[in-house]
């Protein structure tokens, strides 16, 4: 919601583009380094208990930022604090939705279908918010901050009222307990769980950093703003969600499916980037990044369904966690590695986006190998 207001708050606030950038920066830092911490207490506490009160912690520092914004005649540091606070809010909100999901689902297919539609709500947002944001921000360029607090509030009210709490064994591990059980996970799955981590990571960096790219081409290079860049942003979103709802009703509980739906993403989001390298002109642009959007939207799902549905329910959360790690990584990451880049020219952001497309085709191709066999077992095993 705020990308498209970040130029507006930087002529409001006389600040330099850098320290604007650090709005973004710094909540994604932030969620970076609390998200493993979230992830644990959800395991030992309860996932829904973690949920709620980082909720409130999101909504609160939307409310520092938008009032500080408001009233203060120079609100950059309370505003970076509020960001703070929104960081260590969703560090306990989107990561813990995904084991809480395998949580309250007992069989398979019903799991893969609601990660799906989990990914899908998640786009959805992504979808919406470039339009939503530059709506608001035509009215004063700090609106976009009072909704994060009333949209923190309704999704507090709805996981109070109507999510059920799963049931949590009696007597949860000690902490060296958890620790020791963690260290022989990586060390009999790690194989496979490194190379969707790093999956989860480019996919984030191209996305967002696609999306970064895209922004600027349309202002630089179309004079489109406003509301107007806010909906063709939103485009290969679209085809995202999407195609991440149809992956997610699709997949079911088969773990050779799920490695086929990661194949055929992956070789989709190379080949229409490979595309881009030859030709980027406007309509070949939205044509290759929707067929790239397809490409992720199947992608996200299979991997969220790897995860969930292969490791027991009492570590689902920190192993989640590190996922979840990953993708902020690459979406901290994916911004101002393509601003550095555009400079150098339109081929070199599409030369590093096939590079890493390929890679992670290579991840999935060589390290993601689920055998069928032993589907019985409850941790996930993998040839190795």
């Amino acid at each position: 919601m705020l990308i498209p207001v970040l130029p507006e708050i930087e002529k409001k606030l006389s600040i330099t583009s850098f320290q604007v950038s650090l709005i973004i920066t710094v909540y994604s830092v932030v969620a970076i380094l609390c998200i493993p911490i979230a992830g644990y207490l959800s395991d030992r506490i309860g996932r829904k208990k973690v949920l709620l009160p980082c909720l409130l912690i999101a909504g609160l520092g939307g409310a520092v930022a938008a009032v500080a914004s408001t009233i203060m005649k120079e609100p950059y540091m309370w505003i970076l604090f509020g960001r703070v606070l929104q960081g260590i809010g969703s560090a306990g909100a989107a990561p813990v939705v995904l084991p809480f999901i395998g949580d309250l689902f007992h069989d398979d297919e019903e799991v893969s279908a609601g990660l799906g539609a989990i990914e899908t709500s998640n786009t959805a947002g992504k979808v919406l918010s470039p339009i939503i944001g530059a709506l608001l921000a035509s009215w004063f360029w700090f609106v976009p901050f009072w909704f994060i607090p009333f949209f923190s509030i309704i999704s507090f009210l709805m996981v109070l009222f109507m999510v059920e709490s799963a049931k949590k064994e009696e007597d949860p591990p000690t902490f060296k307990e958890f620790l020791k059980s963690t260290k022989t996970i990586f060390k009999h799955e790690g194989r496979w769980l490194y190379a969707i981590f790093a999956v989860g990571g480019f996919i984030m960096f191209l996305l967002f950093g696609v999306l970064f790219y895209l922004s600027d081409n349309l202002e630089a290079a179309y004079q489109i703003k406003g509301v107007k860049k806010g909906l063709l942003l939103s485009i290969p979103l679209l085809f995202l969600s999407i195609s991440s709802y149809i992956a997610g009703k699709t997949i079911g509980k088969e773990k050779g499916k799920m490695r086929i739906f990661l194949i055929v993403g992956m070789a989709l989001l190379s080949l229409s980037y490979i595309f881009l390298w030859w030709n980027h002109s406007f309509y070949v642009l939205f044509i290759c990044l929707s067929i790239g959007g397809v490409g992720i939207g199947i992608v996200l799902p299979a991997l969220d369904a790897l995860i969930t549905e292969g490791i027991e329910k009492e570590q689902c959360g920190t192993i989640t966690s590190f996922y979840s790690s990953m993708r902020f990584i690459g979406v901290a990451l994916g911004p101002p590695i393509y601003a550095f880049l555009m400079d150098k020219g339109d081929s070199i952001v599409f030369i590093l986006s096939t590079i890493c497309s390929l890679i992670s085709l290579f991840l999935v191709l060589f390290f993601i190998q689920p055998d069928e066999k032993d589907e019985s077992e409850h941790l996930k095993t993998f040839k190795h």
